[in-house]
Order: C-alpha cells, then structure tokens, then sequence
C-alpha cells in the first residue's frame, strides 16, 4: 500500500470520517494502473493516492461520492475505450475493475476494528487481506479478513465455508507478490468468472520490493540505475570508500560501506527482498553467498562461471551448508541474452528479477 493512502485511512479512522477508498481489483487492455493500485476520497473531496489520473479518475471519485453518500460498498467499470472518455483525451483503451469500499461509522463496528487492526498490523507484519467484491448475498460485499506471517486469521466473510477458502487462498497467496481476483462457485470451487457467486480480492503485503546490490562495480551503478526505475528499494554494499559512496550512487536509497559480513547485519532481509551478488572476487562472493543462503530472500543471484560456481557450492556444502538450499542461487546470473557491457548485463539480472517476483521462473 503508498504509504501517502497508508497514512490517509490512518487519520480517517482517528478522526472517525467518512470516505471511500477505491482500489484496482482487475484490468483488461491498456490501462495506467494495475490490480493493487488505490485512491482514497474522503467526505471533504480530499484525494491521496492514484489510479491513473485524468477523467477517468475523475469518474472513479464521482463514483466514490455516490459511496459515500449510499454508504455501501460497490463493484465499478471504468470503461476506458468509451466514445466519451476517448474524445476526453484518455485513450488507454482498457477496462479497469475498481472496488470502491464505504469507511465511515455508519459501517458495523467490528469491520472498523478489523480495518483499524489490520492497518495495525501492516506497521509491524507482512499481513494478506482478503476482500469480498461480489457476492449473491449482498451483505456480504465489502466483509474482509486477513492473514498474518504467523497463518493466523483475523475477520469474518459472513461464511465459514468461505472463511477457510479464503484463509487457505490468503496463505497461499502472501507467498506472492501481487494482487489476485479469485472466483468461487456455489460450492467453493474455484471458477471461471461467469460462474461465480463469490469473488474475492487477495492482496498480500505491498512492501516495497527491495533490491539488494552486494557490490559496487560497474555492474551495480547500471543496476540501480535501472532497478529505481522500475521502482525497487535499493540498498548497495561495498567494503571500498572509493566505490560505495553516494557520488557514484546518487540513487541508491541507501549505501553501506563496511565489511561484507558485518554491512549484510545492518539489512533486513525478508520475502520482498532480492539479493544480487556481484562482488570483485570469489572469496569475497563466498563470504556473501554463505551468510544470506538460508535467508528468507525471494532471489539470490550470483556472477561467475559454471566451472566456479560448481566449486564454490561444494567448498560450502563441505562446510556444512545444505545442498537443497544451494539450489535457490540463480548463478550464472540473469536471462540468457549474450549479455556483454555492465548495462546489459544488468538488463539480463533485472529480467530475471522480475520473472521471479512474478512467479514465472
């Protein structure tokens, strides 16, 4: 979640206002926001986030109003390939689906505890909640629950059938990094869309996604240079003062020079965070690779050869690290795309990056 929407539903529940909170729940063709982006609009006409600005989001906040006004949550299609919206300039020729959910006092005071535990919660865990959208009950559009780290459950969809459905989907689905639209049929099956009676809305922790650079070559300036334009956290590690500083690394988030082993201490590493080893020396790529292997990293990847590679892996294996969790380490590094220059060669690793945070390695 964009802290700015974070911090939004934060003072709309401490000053106990009305507003509609408008998220992306699907998008079909060309559209400027994908599944997960959200808007806030409180009763004032107040707006903090984006989903994709221009008319189109001009009518999501109309729509907004009427939620607020009706107080009741609703399922929306801001049809981008309408004659009107094109003449208007917004020629993104897609369909967004939008959920517009009603905050506000008159909704039942255990679903503003829950709002109020679940935003909680996102301070301190990796929390995945779950959102019914559509439903042939309509008292139960809007009803949410959410999954912490830890599988436990918090919420109630209105249906113990689709409370375990929903739990076992949010669990599944807090290992991705992505939003999912998941449609059931009449017995909890899961669906083609046109069959549904129940759709439900998963988001899982929307942390930002954190690139670790260990190393501060040639390689990693290209790197972070890319990598903030596709909006990753970036932090990079060097033990050389000349290398790792903010003169070569303007963009860089943060810059740690220190020891590899000791610097790696100062990095929380989690699910969210992708590591890319590309140090000066083997040793130094031993070192590195030992103390992040058994971490609960979402990518480790490491240059070098197949020849040296394969002996590095069995110089750690014979010093005690296990051999399955060696299997984890994308190395050689990056798609396979005849990479030459550092630039390329950080398009091939960032390739790979994202065919892993997009689960389709």
């Amino acid at each position: 979640m964009d802290n700015d929407v974070f911090l939004g539903l934060v003072r709309v529940f401490d000053q106990n206002l009305e507003a509609a909170l408008i998220t992306v729940t699907s998008a079909l063709g060309s559209t400027p926001c994908k599944p997960g982006a959200k808007m806030l609009v409180d009763i004032n006409g107040t707006t903090t986030g984006t989903i994709g600005g221009g008319c189109g989001e001009d009518e999501a906040r109309r729509e907004a109003f009427k939620v607020i006004a009706s107080r009741t949550s609703k399922v929306y299609y801001l049809n981008m390939v309408a004659d009107g919206i094109q003449e208007e300039g917004m020629v993104c020729g897609g369909i967004m689906g939008l959920f517009i959910d009603y905050l506000g006092h008159q909704n039942p005071l255990e679903q503003i505890n829950l709002n109020r535990h679940y935003l909680s919660a996102l301070m301190s865990d990796n929390p995945t909640l779950v959102t019914v959208i559509e439903a042939l009950d309509e008292q139960l559009i809007g009803k949410k629950l959410f999954t912490r780290s830890t599988g436990d459950a918090f919420g109630d969809l209105g249906s113990e059938k689709l409370n375990r459905v929903a739990i076992k989907k949010a669990i599944a689905g807090g290992e991705k990094l992505f939003p999912q639209l998941i449609c059931f049929d009449s017995e909890f099956e899961i669906c083609e869309p046109s069959m549904a009676c129940f759709r439900l809305f998963i988001e899982p922790p929307t942390t930002t996604l954190h690139l670790v650079i260990i190393g501060a070559g040639y390689i990693a300036q290209s790197l972070v240079a890319m990598a903030k334009v596709l909006g990753y956290d970036v932090t990079v590690l060097d033990d050389r003062p000349a290398l790792a500083n903010s003169t070569r690394f303007c963009l860089a988030d943060r810059i740690i020079c220190d020891d590899f082993e000791r610097g790696l201490d100062f990095i929380n590493i989690n699910p969210q965070t992708f590591i890319v080893i590309v140090t000066r020396g083997t040793y130094s790529d031993k070192v590195c690779l030992r103390k992040v292997i058994n971490q609960p990293t979402r990518y480790i990847g490491m240059t070098g050869s197949y020849r040296k590679v394969k002996a590095l892996k069995s110089e750690l294996e014979e010093e005690g690290i296990d051999s399955e969790s060696l299997q984890k380490l994308y190395s050689p590094i990056g798609l396979k795309i005849r990479a030459e220059t550092p630039a390329e060669i950080a398009v091939s690793i960032l390739g790979q990056v994202i065919k892993v945070q997009k689960q389709l390695a």
